[in-house]
């Protein structure tokens, strides 16, 4: 199980890491929309576009439908739950070890304080 939430994990960074693929991500958050719109939308080929919804599509952001001639694109609702997981985990981590370094260095300052008021 691990080792596909990491691989799951792998492909939602990789795919978020893209400020195209992000802005199709916003775009399809407010409408469903199909490959063509978003290439227009974006100023892109209609093969560059199909290139970064299959990565979208492959990371379980996007689904796509054809319907005669036009592929259309929805967001996946439930997709980014298991990466906000792992970002919250992260960050109440890191937020825990902050504000164990703050309290270190408060504590080094009231020592650096205390030392100076005695040598005075």
């Amino acid at each position: 199980m691990v080792q596909f939430s990491d691989a799951r994990l792998d492909a939602s960074f990789a795919a978020l890491s893209d400020r195209t693929r992000r802005g199709v991500l916003e775009q399809l958050g407010r409408a469903d929309a199909s490959i063509s719109a978003l290439a227009d939308r974006f100023q892109m080929t209609l093969t560059g576009m199909k290139k970064h919804v299959g990565i979208l599509e492959q990371a379980g952001l996007v689904t796509t439908e054809k319907v005669g001639r036009v592929r259309t694109c929805r967001l996946v609702l439930s997709a980014l739950k298991e990466e906000a997981a792992w970002i919250e985990r992260h960050r109440e981590l890191w937020g825990a070890r902050f504000d164990a370094l703050d309290r270190v260095i408060e504590n080094l300052k009231a020592q650096e304080k205390d030392d100076g008021c005695k040598s005075e």
